[in-house]
């Protein structure tokens, strides 16, 4: 298992303040979004799975933090946290979970194949590794177009068995492409471990295409953010593509259907990993430094509370699609 640095004592005075209570922001939305995602499922409300992004959030975040609107991301089946941190707006994702005419692909797409190009997101993708054409080829694009535009292409470390993410690495490499591969290591392919499916060291595959790559604790959002801000401006001053692992942990099952999981990941293990939620991680960090007091916080949980709740409201009342649109937007 590749060793983490710890990283937790990283300065934030390039940070500002701004900045920092938007990624605690960010990341509280996304935890919200999640868990109204469970409910709706546990309610019957909600067609289909999901799979959470809860105990991740520091990842998408801190990433996405790093990138201009204008800059590509690509996703995965557990996207939401992706999609939100990007920018997504969560009435038209719920809409889009539900079905619902409204959504950001007019209720075709739901769960895992949501799509906003406003915000530079080139969509989720349910195949294991399926977006990592898509994201090397926009990098190819922004580079031959010269448009200054970087690609972040998410997928998790499940995605290291498709021969696909090779392939592409060793072009972007080739081709000093403006991409970075981030995988999201949360140390479970469904439902088996990792280290059971993933042959040696993870470091070593992006070395072996002389790919700059960075290990980072991913329950850290400054740590994140640094690391992506430093590689996503290289890639953008045309030095080519990087890669980072992103250790982390899904505290939820593998989708809202996986509830009892200790027949394959201990009790203990989730215990020990809730310990370093990355929100309540930033939070103490925002109280610590002086960024912000705990009614700062509180009336951002609030406004987010009201938000998210507003969002549900409005995708559970919002119409279906009509019949007669059944073959639009339907290309294959």
């Amino acid at each position: 298992m590749t060793t983490v640095a710890n990283t937790s004592t990283l300065p934030a005075a390039d940070i500002s303040v701004e900045t920092l209570l938007r990624m605690h922001r960010r990341m509280l939305a996304i935890r919200l979004f999640e868990e109204r995602v469970n409910d709706l499922y546990t309610r019957a409300l909600m067609p289909g799975l999901a799979h959470l992004y809860i105990g991740e959030e520091a990842v998408a975040v801190g990433v996405c933090e790093a990138l201009r609107q204008d800059d590509y991301i690509t996703s995965t089946h557990r996207g939401h946290g992706h999609c939100l941190a990007k920018g997504a707006r969560p009435r038209l994702m719920f809409a889009e979970l539900l079905g619902k005419q409204a959504g950001y692909c007019k209720g075709k797409g739901g769960s895992m194949h949501i799509a906003d190009p406003a915000t530079g997101n080139l969509g989720a993708n349910a195949i294991v590794a399926g977006s990592a054409g898509i994201a090397t080829g926009a990098a190819f694009s922004s580079k031959y177009l010269e448009t200054g535009r970087v690609t972040v292409c998410f997928f998790g470390e499940g995605a290291l068995g498709q021969g696909v993410v090779y392939e592409v690495m060793n072009l972007a490499q080739l081709w000093k492409l403006p991409v970075i591969y981030a995988c999201e290591n949360n140390l479970y392919n469904e439902y088996t471990h990792f280290s059971e499916a993933t042959a040696g060291d993870i470091m070593a595959r992006p070395a072996a295409f002389g790919m700059a790559a960075e290990s980072v604790d991913g329950q850290d959002v400054r740590a994140v953010h640094a690391a992506a801000s430093k590689y996503v401006e290289r890639a953008r001053e045309g030095e080519g593509p990087a890669f980072l692992l992103l250790n982390t942990y899904r505290y939820r099952g593998h989708h809202v259907g996986d509830i009892a999981r200790e027949y394959y990941r201990p009790k203990q293990e989730e215990q020990r990993w809730a310990l370093r939620d990355p929100i309540v991680l930033h939070a103490e960090r925002l109280l610590a430094d002086g960024v912000a007091d705990r009614p700062t916080l509180e009336r951002i949980e609030t406004d987010l509370v009201a938000i998210m709740d507003a969002a549900v409201q409005f995708a559970v009342n919002a119409p279906y699609p009509d019949a007669s649109r059944v073959e639009e937007d339907v290309y294959a």
